[in-house]
This record gives structure tokens, sequence and C-alpha cells, in this order.
């Protein structure tokens, strides 16, 4: 999934469990999901990419 933004991904694991959290640079907006620690990396960030994403088209747009 491509979504042609600049986005930073940080990978946080808290006990059996990993906070992923995702900014999109241009905007600033920042979500975070919690995941199962063995899940596969790529998994993770493809779940917290498509949380974003949700969240930015939510949004009113900004003049």
């Amino acid at each position: 999934m491509s979504s042609g933004r600049e986005v930073l991904f940080e990978f946080q694991r808290v006990g059996n469990a990993v906070k992923v959290c995702a900014l999109d640079v241009q905007t600033q907006v920042e979500i975070s999901i919690v995941g199962d620690s063995r899940a596969p990396q790529a998994h993770l960030k493809a779940v917290a990419l498509r949380k974003l994403l949700y969240v930015l088209a939510r949004q009113p747009l900004r003049k």
C-alpha cells in the first residue's frame, strides 16, 4: 500500500505487545496502535499506515 506520503514509524515494546506510532510528516498528525510483539514488523506498519490514512481522510481540509 503506497500512500505517497512521508511517514515516520516508531516501535516500542511493552511487555508482550508492541506500540507502533505513525507520524505524517506533512500534517504532523500522529496515531498509535498496539499489536502482538510476535507479529511481523511489516504487518504492524501496514496496520498503522491504514489507520493514519483513515484519520487523515476524516480531517477537515486545511487552508
